[in-house]
């Protein structure tokens, strides 16, 4: 079971740096010395930290995985990381793009997901 809670603790972090590296730079452009970067130095930035991202999501994937002696499968892994990955986007739009909102059919779509989850780890 440890190993299950620290690759779900990983997964978070990963995408919380994932997130940032994907969308960051959009709420980073508001500021005069972060707008005038040419759009190579924007991909480097945002390279360096999906560094981080990778830190993280790699050794989640080994050490959740089944055949490494972990507790999911990939199809489990995968969709836990998909799951994440919406929850964190969901909080970091809301939280720094106050243009976005979450609507009902937003929260439909989750409770859409929890049903795919639901699925793949149903036996």
């Amino acid at each position: 079971m440890q190993q299950g809670v620290l690759t779900i603790v990983f997964l978070i972090i990963s995408n919380i740096f994932m997130t940032f590296a994907w969308y960051g730079h959009l709420k980073l452009k508001q500021y005069s010395w972060f707008e005038s970067w040419p759009l190579f130095a924007v991909v480097i930035f945002s390279w360096g930290i999906a560094l981080f991202e990778y830190s993280f999501q790699v050794p989640a994937n080994r050490i959740g995985f089944r055949e490494n002696g972990g507790p999911f499968s990939l199809i489990q892994l995968k969709v836990i990381q998909e799951v994440i990955t919406l929850v964190v986007f969901v909080l970091f739009s809301t939280i720094a793009f106050k243009t976005e909102s979450f609507r009902w059919n937003h929260a439909l779509a989750f409770l859409l997901l929890i049903g795919a989850v639901y699925l793949v780890f149903k036996k």
